[in-house]
């Protein structure tokens, strides 16, 4: 049995990391408007029941990306508000590329900045810590493991706040697939929500 070069191993997972990135954009392209409505309501509503959501005082969601078809979450931020949780969304500096996370007191206050997807305010107060961060993904796998957009926002933002905070990733049942080839910096999530459960995710062995 031949060594595998582990240079050539790394480039065939960043490929495979892209081709499965398209194939999941163009699936959840496919999906009608009224369905992925339904599906995310469900699981708002899962993320809604889950205990240690029930306990945090502050959350992080993400608001949905226009014409994506991505997870809509917008509905939870209320109902969240209502239960008296501090909510936080992504915020991206425009020199530095570095995420992180902002508390917002009304979404509506939340602009497109020029990636794509609302952000706070500039001015609205940094989060320095969150009891739960919930982080969009265009697949998943059983281990935590995500295909995002290829920015690595997360994955280079998550390990500031955990493992004091909770990150659950939410994608759809239809995005979760077999394995997500692993590429360094990758950073699994602790939990898994869809529209047809919630999975935990094992820890490191």
């Amino acid at each position: 049995m031949h060594d595998v070069d582990p240079e050539l191993e790394t480039t065939l997972r960043y490929r495979a990391k892209a081709v499965l990135r398209q194939r999941a954009r163009a699936l959840r392209n496919a999906i009608p408007r009224e369905a992925i409505a339904e599906r995310s309501a469900r699981i708002a509503a899962r993320l809604e029941g889950l205990p240690v959501v029930a306990a945090a005082s502050t959350i992080a969601l993400f608001w949905p990306m226009e014409g994506k078809n991505e997870i809509d979450l917008t509905g939870l931020d209320a109902r969240l508000r209502a239960a008296g949780k501090r909510i936080a969304y992504p915020s991206i500096d425009p020199d530095t590329r570095r995420m992180t996370f902002r508390f917002v007191g009304d979404p509506a206050t939340l602009e497109e900045r020029g990636l794509g997807f609302r952000e706070p305010a500039p001015a609205d107060p940094e989060a320095t810590a969150l009891d739960v961060i919930v982080v969009p993904a265009l697949q998943a796998d059983a281990l935590g493991h995500r295909i995002g957009y290829g920015a690595g926002f997360y994955d280079r933002t998550l390990p500031r706040f955990a493992p004091n905070a909770r990150t659950i990733g939410v994608v759809f049942s239809f995005q979760l697939i077999a394995e997500v080839p692993v590429t360094e910096g990758d950073v699994a999530v602790s939990m898994l929500v869809t529209d047809e459960g919630a999975l935990e995710v094992p820890g490191p062995s």
